[in-house]
């Protein structure tokens, strides 16, 4: 971290600190490891983007030139499938809004779910419910095409303290969703 990202951090908790009191001070002493990093990088890209949550809660990959729609979902299935997590649905928006007379680039949004690490998520924290499934979203931009998922560092490191078995599980479905955009922006298998 730089010292300038330091500072922006050493104020903001004291800032916390100053207004809440023993209540944050509860809650940062109970999050993961990187949580403080993870909140700058979510902060920087927040502040970047003049306030957009949605940019700075994202992951964002941008497909190699001549790499077709196609080649990336099949990188992302082939990925999905050798870390054994299950496609659970996809959404060729944009074609469903052709259809419907509304000219629409490529908007394709694809679900992935490992139930067994799902069930545990949502033992541990039922609101994490609202998270499932893991989203990948295809979008095509005037200079190409674009993955976007949700950063799940965010949900992983800033979120409370989770058992080790269950931190192991979902870095491992965190990692999998970061391999499928990689191997998705170049069309992989």
């Amino acid at each position: 971290m730089s010292p300038s990202q330091q500072i922006k951090s050493a104020l903001l908790a004291l800032t916390l600190l100053t207004l809440s009191g023993c209540g944050t001070l509860n809650a940062i002493n109970n999050l993961n490891e990187g949580a403080g990093e993870t909140f700058m990088q979510i902060w920087d890209k927040w502040v970047d983007s003049e306030g957009d949550i949605a940019d700075a809660t994202m992951w964002e990959v941008k497909v190699d030139e001549d790499i077709t729609l196609e080649e990336v979902i099949d990188a992302i299935n082939s990925t999905a499938v050798q870390n054994n997590i299950k496609n659970v649905g996809e959404l060729p928006l944009s074609d469903e809004l052709n259809a419907r007379g509304i000219k629409s680039g490529v908007i394709y949004v694809m679900s992935f779910c490992n139930p067994e690490t799902a069930r545990k998520m949502i033992d541990f924290s039922p609101a994490m419910g609202g998270f499932l499934p893991c989203r990948i979203t295809i979008v095509e931009k005037e200079d190409g095409l674009y993955i976007y998922s949700m950063n799940m560092d965010m949900a992983i490191k800033m979120g409370k303290k989770m058992p080790p078995e269950l931190l192991k599980d979902t870095m491992q479905v965190r990692n999998t969703i970061w391999e499928m955009l990689q191997k998705g922006k170049t069309g992989e298998f």
